[in-house]
């Protein structure tokens, strides 16, 4: 995979997965993040030509495949808070809930393997290079997984405008699992029965919805602050 982007090879070098080489333009190669990393020098026009994108500011990286984990390995942690996205296909979003994901110390985001988006250089882009520390893994069938993950004692909440439940009602503590779907469509109805409860967050605008990276960015940092409220509590 092509990595392109300051942020994005400078978080694969640091990330887990093996870069092969790296390309830059005489004055990206100068930045003290490459570290003693074998740089091979290139002109602005073979790199865009390299990676197909002329967002790559000087510099881009070839890497191995992005490594998905398996799934139920993201509910290991007591308290583990993960984030689902029910056909999510625009590469952008993917990689801004992904940036989100990381940044609230989520366990990981699981992805559906048809009609999704999946990791690839775009979406590391969009990411800001979150992607490569941020566990992500993809499933055959995202409600039977859903329900999978009850089993193993979590509980799923679905966000959905017109749910009747407000977002800070439930009580996140121990293992959670939040789905956001596409802002077309929204959860698909078998996805949102295999959720515990569907939740909304309150608009008193005119708009009708957010867009689902802003919409998981307020969930996610809504749950960690009701959970933070909920230990402080004698």
């Amino acid at each position: 995979m092509i990595v392109y982007g300051r942020n994005p090879v400078r978080e694969a070098l640091r990330g887990r997965r093996r870069v092969h080489r790296v390309y830059a333009t005489e004055r990206a190669a100068r930045e003290v993040w490459l570290g003693e990393v074998e740089v091979r020098p290139a002109e602005a026009w073979e790199i865009e030509e390299r990676c197909g994108s002329s967002e790559h500011q000087g510099v881009c990286a070839e890497a191995q495949a992005y490594p998905y984990v398996e799934a139920d390995t993201l509910l290991a942690p007591e308290h583990a808070l993960v984030v689902c996205l029910d056909e999510v296909q625009d590469p952008h979003n993917l990689g801004a809930v992904c940036r989100v994901a990381e940044a609230a110390g989520c366990a990981g985001v699981v992805l559906p393997k048809r009609r999704s988006a999946e990791v690839t250089p775009a979406v590391c882009r969009a990411s800001a290079g979150a992607v490569e520390h941020l566990s992500v893994a993809r499933v055959n069938n995202l409600a039977d997984w859903l329900i999978a993950a009850k089993q193993l004692d979590a509980w799923v909440y679905g966000a959905a405008s017109d749910a009747q439940v407000p977002y800070d009602r439930p009580d996140y503590r121990g293992r959670v699992v939040l789905v956001l779907g596409s802002e077309g469509s929204g959860l698909r109805p078998r996805v949102a029965a295999a959720c515990d409860e569907l939740v909304f967050l309150p608009s008193v605008g005119r708009v009708g919805s957010l867009n689902v990276s802003t919409a998981a960015a307020a969930l996610v940092y809504g749950i960690l602050q009701l959970r933070a409220a909920l230990d402080r509590a004698p």
